[in-house]
């Protein structure tokens, strides 16, 4: 398990920035509370075969003592990077990406299903949005119960939402709850 090198840091970064916007800086600065020492520290970045992780500086320390082999996961896994060298957000994230969530889309009960499935957010199953997303912006997906779904992009703006037809593309589809039994021997 090593630190993130400066390119990789910016990518990751940039990645959250798009879904976190200035919550950024409470991923970064938060305080951690694991670990036996009375000031255990605070959350630190790693990477572990193209895997990086969201962990606490004390875990970190404890972790030297097991073999870089031996070592399958360590703090929460947030993404990976791909073979052409470009990171993506995997589903481990969400519940750090919905408590520092900068835009938000909460779906009716009679979509969630489609959502869960790997489908978009189309117009009809929108059931709120908050205000001022532009096309391209990260967006956490909710339940009307507030549970957090998954994420995806904004494909349209809050304005545009408003008035196209039930079948338009609102969010498009990057992660979602299903994927633990969709994809379970990958994660």
């Amino acid at each position: 398990m090593r630190p993130l090198d400066e390119s990789e840091t910016t990518q990751v970064f940039e990645k959250l920035f798009k879904f976190t916007g200035n919550n950024l800086k409470n991923i970064v600065d938060n305080p951690s509370h694991e670990g036996p020492e009375p000031d255990p520290g605070r959350y630190c970045f790693r990477m572990q075969k193209n895997r990086v992780y969201y962990v606490s500086e004390s875990l970190v320390k404890r972790a030297t003592n097991v073999k870089r082999d031996n070592l399958v996961s360590l703090g929460t896994q947030i993404g990976k990077f791909t073979k052409g060298g470009k990171f993506h957000l995997t589903i481990q994230c969400l519940n750090l990406l919905a408590a520092n969530a900068k835009h938000k889309v909460w779906l009716k009960p009679t979509s969630e299903m489609s959502f869960l499935y790997g489908n978009h957010v189309l117009k009809g199953g929108l059931g709120r949005i908050t205000e001022n997303i532009v096309p391209q912006d990260g967006v956490v997906v909710f339940s009307m119960a507030d549970v957090p779904l998954g994420f995806g992009i904004a494909a349209k703006s809050t304005q545009d939402c408003r008035k196209m037809d039930p079948n338009g593309i609102v969010v498009l589809h990057q992660a979602d709850i299903g994927e633990y039994l969709r994809t379970e021997d990958d994660l």
